[in-house]
């Protein structure tokens, strides 16, 4: 690699970490303590995930012209992860490189973009099984790209981080119930909200305080129970990742708690989130731990 080589890649790796510091919120804690060079490629694969999601927030899917848009993003993706770069674009640029130095499987970026179609064509959740099928497309193929970053010791690995994936993304769900629904898209299942003789209105409303508390705690039980099945994968992964791992684990489950404890904080008019002390607290922890070599504990579901 040539100096004007390299300073590319260094400006292309340096735009990613921007973009996730500036957008990450929560992961940006945890993303960080990754080492070099792990922490780079994690950054430009955030960076790729913010460049998809954005699609779903611009409304780009609802035209011909956002059609194609993300067609050509997707066939840039293909030439990146295959180690060609097709547009001299720093995102490209750093996921190119991502794609040298570690064995990164192609399939999980195909099933974030079919999940993100899923959120341009309105799809309908009735069950809880296509939410679990829409958190696997967005989130637990996520985890999958990271711990091949992280490298792991056990297949299992596999099938616990998309479970710890779900997890996530089901806490996501819970927590961003408002701005959701006030953005016109519902993702509990229309299930639940029959059980409990809710519409998705009146749960934005808390119009009937008791079944709302009791759906709110139903899902929060099952999302609960993603995180305690995905326990064993703390260790399973690569010592690198670990910190991460439990530092964003730990912000996640303290989110969980704190919607388990007040289920209506979910429509509340501000957005439920942990302080940044708290988060900058929880970093800390991680990187001590690092530093001195050692696993961290288990992820504490504190307030």
């Amino acid at each position: 690699m040539t100096a004007s080589d390299e300073q590319t890649l260094a400006r292309a790796l340096e735009s990613c970490r921007a973009v996730t510091r500036r957008r990450a919120r929560n992961f940006y804690y945890g993303l960080k303590l990754t080492p070099e060079p792990q922490r780079s490629a994690i950054y430009s694969i955030y960076a790729w995930m913010r460049r998809a999601d954005d699609f779903v927030d611009a409304g780009t899917g609802e035209s011909e012209a956002g059609r194609r848009e993300i067609a050509a993003f997707g066939a840039a993706t293909e030439a990146a992860l295959a180690g060609r770069v097709t547009e001299n674009e720093h995102l490209w640029v750093a996921l190119a490189d991502t794609a040298r130095r570690f064995d990164l499987p192609p399939e999980s970026f195909h099933l974030v973009l079919e999940g993100q179609l899923k959120d341009l064509t309105g799809a309908q959740y009735e069950t809880f099984s296509d939410v679990r099928d829409y958190c696997y497309h967005v989130a637990s193929t996520v985890g999958l790209i990271c711990i091949s970053v992280w490298g792991y010791s056990d297949p299992a690995a596999c099938e616990l981080a998309v479970d710890r994936g779900i997890a996530f993304q089901l806490t996501n769900i819970l927590r961003d119930y408002k701005e959701d629904y006030d953005a016109g898209r519902v993702y509990l299942p229309a299930e639940n909200f029959a059980r409990h003789g809710l519409t998705p209105q009146q749960l934005r409303q808390w119009a009937d305080p008791a079944a709302c508390r009791a759906m709110i705690g139903e899902l929060a039980a099952r999302t609960r129970s993603f995180y305690e099945h995905s326990a064993p994968l703390d260790r399973m992964i690569g010592r690198c990742g670990r910190p991460t791992l439990w530092a964003m684990t730990t912000i996640y489950e303290a989110l969980l708690s704190k919607i388990e404890r007040s289920p209506r904080r979910i429509v509340a008019r501000r957005r439920l989130r942990l302080s940044s002390l708290r988060k900058g607290s929880i970093a800390l922890r991680a990187r001590l731990f690092a530093g001195r070599g050692v696993d961290a504990p288990a992820a504490v579901s504190e307030a």
